[in-house]
């Protein structure tokens, strides 16, 4: 189907974790929208690929998502192989999106840097003709890369969302996937993101880009082009037409 919004996630949880709230948001707005996930998150340290299965499957319904398709790549070697990029230039092709969530090269998985990588150029190359695969040529109007859960200065946002009306059910969706976050009654070994203070940073990193916008939560993205304005003064202040 036809999605206006497709988010592109290396592996079940990162959209969740990373621009959950904006995705909600378009959902709320009645937006189709919709995640490919690159991989099964099989290399995970925790949980089971079935038991991942059926998260993604309960985050899909918190996040309002008309589609959500799994490439099965190889968790811990994405980008490896050139039918990588094929797979996603289908994908896209496939949904037909006029927005693509990526996330940002600079992170701490591989897989993220990988991806970044590949979506920027797939969502070129989905445009060529000539480039064929099962679904006909589509190129998304706007590629707009998500920031990871990251300690680095740069990149620095072009933009950030108010996501204070969809903070819990971001939460909501993150906590989905159950076997990847903190439980007190799991024997599993421990991860960075099992961490109990895990998910109080996540808040506190929504709180620190909601505050930069005057605001209780707040998501950060990156766009590579320069944004366009026609009318600088209905941006500013979300009006419009002659007074």
């Amino acid at each position: 189907m036809k999605l206006d919004v497709l988010a592109v996630s290396p592996h079940p949880d990162d959209v969740e974790l990373h621009c959950g709230g904006l995705m909600i948001r378009f959902a709320d707005l009645g937006y189709a929208t919709g995640i490919v996930d690159m991989s099964l998150g099989e290399m995970g340290t925790r949980g089971t690929v079935e038991g991942r299965k059926g998260e993604a499957e309960e985050a899909a319904e918190v996040l309002g998502l008309s589609e959500r398709l799994n490439l099965q790549l190889p968790d811990a070697r994405i980008g490896t192989c050139p039918t990588h990029r094929d797979a996603l230039i289908d994908a896209i092709r496939r949904y037909r999106p006029d927005m693509l969530l990526v996330p940002h090269e600079i992170a701490r998985h591989p897989d993220h840097g990988e991806t970044a990588r590949l979506a920027r150029d797939a969502a070129f190359l989905a445009g060529l003709e000539k480039l064929e695969t099962d679904h006909p040529a589509f190129r998304p109007r706007k590629v707009v890369f998500y920031l990871t859960h990251h300690r680095y200065r740069e990149p620095r946002p072009s933009f950030i969302v108010d996501i204070t009306s969809t903070f819990s059910r971001k939460i909501e969706a993150v906590k989905a996937h159950r076997s990847q976050f903190h439980d007190p009654d799991s024997t599993e070994p421990e991860t960075f993101i099992s961490r109990p203070e895990f998910l109080e940073e996540v808040e506190a990193q929504s709180r620190y880009y909601g505050q930069l916008i005057g605001a209780r939560y707040g998501e950060p993205f990156v766009v590579r082009e320069y944004l366009s304005i026609d009318d600088p003064l209905a941006h500013f202040t979300g009006e419009g037409g002659n007074r």
